[in-house]
């Protein structure tokens, strides 16, 4: 079995990439979903951030989390610590369930923040220049110039993992060129 991780900067297009490949009949799942699922009322993220307004509810509210730690290095580092390590055991799950499939792919934003990249065979970087993700993230999650680049600032810069992937796909074109591009260096 060959694992792919697909990864990229936020807003850089991997969710795109994701459905290219399931429709493809490709087997995927995304780290990002699983942190969601994950989050869903974690006691262990509840206690570490009790003196923190986080839920909504009675459940811990993804934006409200998200603002606290992307305005806060140790506050981020606190949920990383948590949630990382139950990513990674989930994702080893994955693996061991798709044992007999030729190739997986599992979708990680946070691929080499994470210190994931031994997980993988192959690394598929999705490249988009800063000032495209900047005008995505805000337009898809409607959030602001000044928060929309602090978001893009919490990840290394992409051009230093461009180095440590072996394929790189540049989504600055449409989405009939992206699958273009997927088809001929992936598939």
């Amino acid at each position: 079995m060959i694992k792919y991780a697909i990864t990229g900067n936020i807003a850089s297009g991997k969710s795109a990439v994701e459905e290219i490949l399931k429709n493809a009949g490709e087997i995927v799942i995304d780290a990002d979903k699983i942190a969601h699922e994950l989050l869903n009322d974690n006691k262990e993220v509840i206690d570490a951030f009790k003196n923190y307004d986080i839920l909504s509810d009675g459940h811990i509210s993804r934006g409200k989390l998200g603002r606290i730690v992307f305005q806060d290095k140790n506050l981020k580092k606190v949920l990383e610590d948590i949630l990382h390590p139950q990513i990674k055991q989930k994702i080893n799950e994955f693996f061991e369930q798709n044992q007999d499939k030729e190739r997986i792919f599992v979708s990680v934003p946070l691929l080499f923040e994470t210190k994931m990249e031994d997980m993988f065979d192959k690394i598929v970087f999705i490249y988009c220049d800063d000032k495209i993700r900047l005008e995505r993230l805000m337009q898809r999650d409607g959030y602001d110039r000044e928060y929309a680049r602090l978001r893009m600032k919490s990840q290394q810069n992409q051009d230093g993992k461009v180095k440590y992937s072996d394929i790189v796909i540049y989504n600055n074109s449409t989405p009939q060129e992206l699958e273009r591009l997927v088809k001929k260096l992936i598939l």
